[in-house]
């Protein structure tokens, strides 16, 4: 069960202060020049997919909706910025009745993405939508990144489970984001405990290669662990000799040992070695687990091994090469004037380089093809076609600044594999190569 996103009491501190001195300083600036009240509509949308991927994962929606309702400013905040004279004081009485009351619209959480897919959409007025820009940001860019690794590690692992145990190789309040992106993305179980409170993900774990060490004999300590956890624990096999640890495994804990863990050598040849020799002594039962330093190359490449369940740490937790999902937050309209029935007018921002982005509010949809499988996303302003009025991404997250959709974190992960599986085929290989869907862009006249 997911505790946290079924909203059962987790203690979450003000996100207030995870912002940009810059945002509080236009807060401050729009509201001397009067433009602060006016309605505006910001998007969260990502101009390119990290080099050689084919899809991108939406992840951290769940928590980003948290740091909305969190976003507060107590005493103690506000009298931070007013030490710092960050802001004047006009702009610190606005801050201290802040309450986000604007509308969020977004691709569920598990759903996939590409180029230009307006992934979540920030209505409101300026001043309270502008200051959500670097807490969205960081929550999607990072959760996302997660995401998208664990997407195609999972992909490349088939119906082997795959094991997040990652958090000692990122910041420790990462750590339990990246178990939950992981899960999000197709990973079973975690390591973390601290991810297993907050999210009830399941959570596993035996011993390190100190616990042998600590013993006199490998054996003493197989016996111990056998003892204490019982026949069905995973024994770890690589301390000394991986042969002669595998024969003691089976003789402390008998054919009923629940499995064997692998963490270094040539874990193709090892795994084959160990599968034979864990037949030869009647385990056939016993499982191996491999571990060290893998990758979706390394699980790809193991495809053909007799492994059961793979236990991936840094790569996973550092988006196996690319820990940033790139996504930016980008005004696209607003009202013309403050009067509440003011027309929205497209705004853009227009430069070299390739920062460019399109104005207007924008709807997305996915085209599918005669096998009901996707081909193109369609992303546009203005009326939906009737054609595609049934395949629109977007769903309300927030309303009037209310949440309403929270989803238990299975739902999630469920979504995320029908998302996945319902693109071409070509999306889950590993080579590099385009986007697998390409991304249209219609403009079609409110009237129609």
């Amino acid at each position: 069960m997911n505790t946290a996103d079924l909203g059962l009491p987790v203690d979450v501190p003000s996100t207030a202060l995870f912002t940009d001195q810059y945002e509080l300083t236009m807060l401050q600036a729009a509201l001397k020049a009067g433009t602060a009240e006016r309605r505006s509509v910001f998007e969260v949308f990502t101009r390119r997919l990290p080099e050689g991927r084919r899809y991108g994962v939406v992840a951290g929606t769940g928590r980003v909706l948290d740091a909305v309702e969190n976003f507060r400013f107590d005493a103690g905040l506000l009298g931070f910025l007013r030490e710092r004279q960050i802001v004047d004081e006009a702009t610190l009485d606005w801050l201290a009745g802040y309450r986000f009351t604007g509308d969020v619209l977004g691709y569920p959480e598990g759903e996939v993405y590409f180029p230009g897919s307006p992934i979540m959409r920030v209505e409101g007025s300026f001043a309270e939508c502008v200051l959500l820009e670097t807490v969205i940001l960081s929550i999607l860019n990072h959760d996302s990144a997660i995401a998208a690794a664990a997407s195609r590690m999972s992909s490349a692992a088939g119906s082997r489970p795959l094991i997040e145990m990652g958090a000692r190789r990122t910041h420790e309040l990462s750590a339990v984001a990246a178990a939950r992106a992981a899960y999000v993305g197709g990973f079973t179980t975690t390591s973390d405990l601290a991810a297993g409170f907050r999210y009830g993900i399941p959570t596993v774990g035996t011993s390190a290669h100190a616990f042998t060490l600590l013993h006199d004999t490998e054996r003493d300590a197989f016996r111990a662990q056998v003892d204490a956890l019982g026949r069905g624990t995973t024994l770890l096999v690589d301390t000394y000799d991986v042969a002669e640890a595998v024969r003691t495994a089976v003789e402390v804990a008998g054919p009923e040992l629940g499995a064997v863990r692998i963490d270094s050598g040539d874990l193709l040849l090892v795994a084959h070695r160990v599968r034979q020799q864990l037949d030869e002594l009647g385990a056939t039962d016993t499982k191996i687990v491999v571990t060290s330093d893998l990758d979706e190359y390394a699980i790809a490449s193991l495809a053909a091994a007799p492994v059961d369940a793979y236990g991936v740490g840094t790569q996973l937790v550092t988006g196996s090469g690319h820990p940033t999902a790139s996504m930016v937050y980008k005004l696209v309209a607003r009202a013309e004037s403050d009067d509440p029935r003011a027309p929205l007018v497209p705004v853009a921002k227009k430069s070299s380089g390739g920062k460019t982005s399109i104005g207007g509010r924008k709807w997305a949809a996915r085209r599918l093809d005669e096998d009901g499988i996707a081909e193109a996303e369609v992303v546009g302003t203005g009326a939906v076609p009737a054609e595609l009025a049934g395949r629109q991404l977007q769903v309300e997250l927030v309303k009037g600044g209310e949440v309403l959709a929270r989803e238990p974190l299975d739902v999630v992960r469920d979504r995320h594999i029908a998302a996945r599986a319902g693109l071409p085929l070509s999306a889950t290989q590993l080579s590099r190569g385009e986007p697998v869907l390409p991304t249209e862009y219609v403009q079609v006249p409110s009237g129609n």
